[in-house]
C-alpha cells in the first residue's frame, strides 16, 4: 500500500465528494414537507460517508481509520436504504435511483477494500511515523 499524506488523495474519498455532491444537487429542492424531511437526511448521510474518511484519516493512527472506515461503509448503507425510501415515496425516478444506488454500492465496495488494504498494510498511521 502506497503512502497516503492526504484523505483528499485517497479514490474513495474523492469518489464519496462526487457522489455527496450528486445527491445534493438532486434533493435539494424538495418542499413538500415529508420530501424536505427525506431529502435533508440523504444529503446529511451521503455527506457522512466522505466525513468520516476524512476524520478517520486525520486521527492518525490505523485502528481509528479502520473505525471510521466502517462508519463511513454504514453510512453509504444508510444512504442507499433512503434512496429506496425517495423511490417508494414517488420522490426518485427509477432511472436516478438505479445509478445512485450502482454509486453507493461502488463506494461500499471500495471503503470494503480500503479497510482490508490497511489491515494487510505494515504502515502504522501517521501518528506512528518518526
Amino acid at each position: 500500500m502506497e503512502k497516503i499524506k492526504r484523505f483528499e488523495e485517497l479514490h474513495v474519498w474523492q469518489k464519496s465528494r462526487d457522489f455527496s455532491k450528486e445527491i445534493h444537487t438532486l434533493f435539494k429542492h424538495r418542499s413538500a414537507f415529508n420530501e424536505r424531511a427525506l431529502s435533508n437526511q440523504i444529503i446529511r448521510s451521503s455527506g457522512s460517508i466522505m466525513d468520516n474518511i476524512a476524520e478517520g484519516f486525520e486521527r492518525g493512527g490505523n485502528k481509528e481509520f479502520l473505525q471510521y472506515l466502517w462508519i463511513s461503509k454504514a453510512s453509504a448503507g444508510e444512504s442507499r436504504s433512503q434512496l429506496y425510501r425517495a423511490l417508494d415515496f414517488g420522490i426518485l425516478q427509477e432511472s436516478d435511483f438505479l445509478k445512485l444506488k450502482s454509486k453507493a454500492e461502488l463506494l461500499s465496495v471500495g471503503i470494503y477494500r480500503l479497510i482490508v488494504q490497511i489491515k494487510q498494510s505494515d504502515l502504522k498511521g501517521q501518528k506512528f511515523i518518526d
